[in-house]
């Protein structure tokens, strides 16, 4: 290998967009800082800043009564019948999500010369240098607050809280507020929220050393000062923020930027670092700016960063939740799709690494998003289905878990596979450490229950029928958005069925006698994996979702060694599947289908349709489109588990080494992985060779998997280090 990955990216210049600031957050609050010496700009962003309103159907439709009747017409082969299962409301979009304001620093004159632009992704640190200035940004996740710190010779800013930010309602209720203190200032910026009770408040306390402070609405002026040490926090509330109250809360924190570092490093630092990749890259293109990187595809420098940053975002915007379509970042008010929760594809391939790639922090704030809302779940099952248990909503602002958001060309309050999809994540957790966790035992609990009073219609054959049933976000060719027995609604309910089984022994025998009354997938005329089970729904194949092949992943219900005559259906429908619109999480959705197929040349096109495509801003922060258009954090997040299952895929009983190394990658090391059988990882390869060090917390017995050979059993003694040597080419 050649030297140490880079853990971090830098540019040359300050970030003259929103998209290209660096990012930096503790998964509550978030920070996009620009670096403009002359106008820093920190935008201050907070998981719960969504915009109330937006009208009265805030609620799952009531129309359970009518089901057995849209049921009878699916069945009758009545091919549009789902249309007109509503209530009739319009489309209506989540509560957005938005940024609170702008911490604005100015000073006089204009900088020129020297600058540099860095964020550590070991420390969580955003940092901007110039020959007299120097400003460090960071947000802690020990003291949940932002730090940044600002010091050279004789430092002369205006200092305010700008909320004046694109898209902004014309009708937000806007105050600031600025008092003198002993050390400094003390700023507010409180808004409310146009024709609403709710509101935000934003505090800045600053400590200045030397120098001068006086008041220059709606901020301070400092003059002269050798440092400045700002402390923010933004708070969304109904009523009056004592704000006294929060500045007490702040003065209490440690008043130096190094103390709060250190108790910050202790949490972001370990999670960061206990994975990490090298893939043997030059160390000229290592030491290269991202901006220039990026346009590098082939280089493997540009795929460890990519995976280092990924890990980095996906850390830093997980915590009170998960990340957003956005991750915990935006600009502006106007957020595509609402930056909302995305449960169909968005949020599940985000998250995809959380248990491989050792974060459990992202893990438990997915748990905190289900836990938060299963009494709305509850609803969407007995409003839409007349059911007991849990129904998921396909979007979510993070809040409300009611399924409100469908139409004629999206009905998605007919989906059900959602819940199961998003408790996937908790259960490979539960492997991984080797112990379940209560609230997804009885999570589970409840998703069986929707499907023992939910498959309640056969076919001719005696089979249970998924009716009325939904493949996000695509229709058969002949037919409409609402079917009968879509291939991930059968997967969903098998697995969710069979899962509550093994986390509830008592109930076993009935679920899992359930489970067996599931038809099997069908094959259809192209020899692929059909989209829906139901005989006569023909294919729409170009489209960027992938839903029929949850099978495949992340379930392990079909692979090429338990079931390669399914597996061979699954690559023929891979293969025949289009781009659509070059979404990114389409083009990663396949990679991570092909990895567990085993197909390394579909991983390899997936990716550089990513690489390519000029998807990623100066930040490595991704966009939906290609050509950085429109913001959004799939892709960041994501590539780190299509390299992991590339290289490295588990399940309780089996390991797969190398399964689908892209060609490209000829050497690399990948350190730290966590295995759903109880064990870490170490693998390095090369051209010749690959190396395993299998290191367990359990005793156990796994079929070990590599490209050059048939499955050999592997006996694991806990805590006895097992070396594996291979050939695998």
């Amino acid at each position: 290998m050649s030297g140490t990955p880079v853990h971090g990216t830098w540019e040359p210049r300050p970030a003259a967009r929103w998209e290209d600031s660096f990012l930096t957050g503790n998964g509550h609050h978030g920070a996009l800082v620009s670096g403009d010496p002359n106008d820093d700009r920190v935008i201050v962003t907070h998981h719960t800043l969504v915009r109330p309103g937006g009208g009265t159907h805030r609620h799952p439709p009531e129309l359970a009564a009518e089901l057995p009747a849209l049921q009878d017409r699916l069945l009758a082969g009545d091919l549009t019948a789902g249309e007109e299962f509503t209530d009739g409301r319009p489309l209506q979009w989540v509560r957005p999500f938005h940024p609170a304001f702008a911490l604005r620093l100015k000073r006089p004159g204009t900088h020129s010369g020297s600058y540099r632009r860095e964020v550590d992704f070991t420390t969580g640190e955003v940092t901007a240098r110039t020959p007299d200035r120097t400003s460090r940004v960071f947000v802690s996740r020990a003291d949940d607050v932002i730090v940044q710190h600002i010091e050279g010779p004789g430092l002369t800013l205006g200092l305010a809280l700008d909320h004046r930010l694109p898209g902004v309602p014309p009708g937000l209720g806007v105050g600031h507020g600025a008092h003198l203190t002993p050390d400094g200032a003390a700023l507010t910026l409180r808004a409310r929220y146009p024709g609403s009770d709710r509101a935000y408040t934003g505090v800045t306390l600053a400590a200045v050393t030397g120098g001068t402070t006086t008041l220059a609405a709606p901020g301070t002026h400092i003059e002269g000062a050798e440092s400045v040490l700002l402390l923010t926090r933004v708070r969304r509330h109904t009523g009056e923020l004592d704000a006294i109250e929060e500045f007490r809360a702040l003065r209490d924190l440690p008043q130096t930027y190094d103390a709060l570092l250190d108790r910050h490093l202790a949490l972001h630092r370990t999670a960061y670092s206990r994975v990490t990749l090298d893939l043997g890259a030059d160390p000229a293109e290592r030491a290269l700016p991202g901006s220039e990187l990026l346009t590098r595809p082939q280089s493997p420098a540009l795929l460890e960063r990519l995976f280092a940053a990924g890990r980095y975002h996906l850390l830093s915007a997980s915590g009170l939740l998960p990340p957003r379509l956005t991750g915990l970042w935006t600009g502006e008010w106007d957020t595509a799709w609402s930056g909302a929760f995305t449960t169909d594809a968005n949020l599940n391939l985000q998250t995809a690494s959380a248990a491989a790639a050792a974060l459990p922090e992202v893990t438990e704030a997915q748990a905190r998003l289900i836990h938060s809302q299963l009494d709305d779940w509850r609803d969407n099952a007995r409003a839409v289905f007349g059911a007991r248990g849990i129904v998921a909503p396909a979007h979510t602002d993070g809040e409300s878990g009611h399924a409100y958001h469908f139409s004629r060309e999206y009905p998605l309050h007919l989906w059900t596979a959602g819940a199961d999809w998003l408790l996937k994540p908790l259960v490979d957790h539960d492997e991984t450490r080797g112990a379940q966790d209560p609230r997804t035992a009885e999570a589970l609990a409840e998703l069986a229950r929707f499907y023992e009073d939910f498959l309640t219609r056969t076919d001719s054959d005696g089979r249970l029928v998924v009716v009325p049933s939904y493949s996000p976000e695509n229709r058969p060719a002949n037919g409409s958005w609402g079917a009968v027995n879509a291939a991930m609604d059968l997967s969903a309910a098998r697995h969710a069925l069979l899962t509550a089984a093994d986390y509830h022994p008592d109930r076993a025998a009935r679920l899992r006698e359930l489970a067996d009354r599931l038809p099997p997938h069908r094959v259809n005329e192209d020899g692929a994996l059909a989209e829906w089970a139901w005989p006569g729904l023909d294919d729409t194949y170009d489209h960027r979702h992938l839903s029929h092949l949850y099978g495949v992943w992340p379930l392990e219900e079909i692979t090429p060694y338990d079931t390669p005559e399914w597996a061979e259906a699954a690559r023929r429908a891979l293969a025949l599947r289009g781009a659509e619109n070059d979404s990114a999480h389409g083009h990663l959705h396949h990679a991570l289908i092909a990895a567990r197929l085993n197909d390394p040349a579909r991983v390899t096109h997936a990716l550089a349709q990513v690489l390519g495509g000029d998807f990623f801003h100066a930040s490595l922060m991704s966009a939906h489109y290609p050509h950085r258009d429109v913001y959004n954090a799939d892709a960041a997040h994501t590539l780190p588990a299509v390299l992991i299952e590339a290289l490295v895929q588990s399940t309780p009983t089996r390991l797969v080494l190398l399964p689908a190394r892209p060609e490209a990658l000829e050497e690399g090391r990948l350190n730290g992985v966590r295995t759903r059988f109880g064990a870490e990882i170490d693998l390095v390869w090369s051209r010749d060779e690959a190396r395993a060090v299998v290191r367990p917390t359990r005793t156990c017995r796994v079929d070990l998997r590599t490209p050059s050979g048939d499955g050999l059993s592997l006996d694991l003694v806990a805590g006895e280090d097992h070396v594996l040597s291979l050939r695998p080419w």
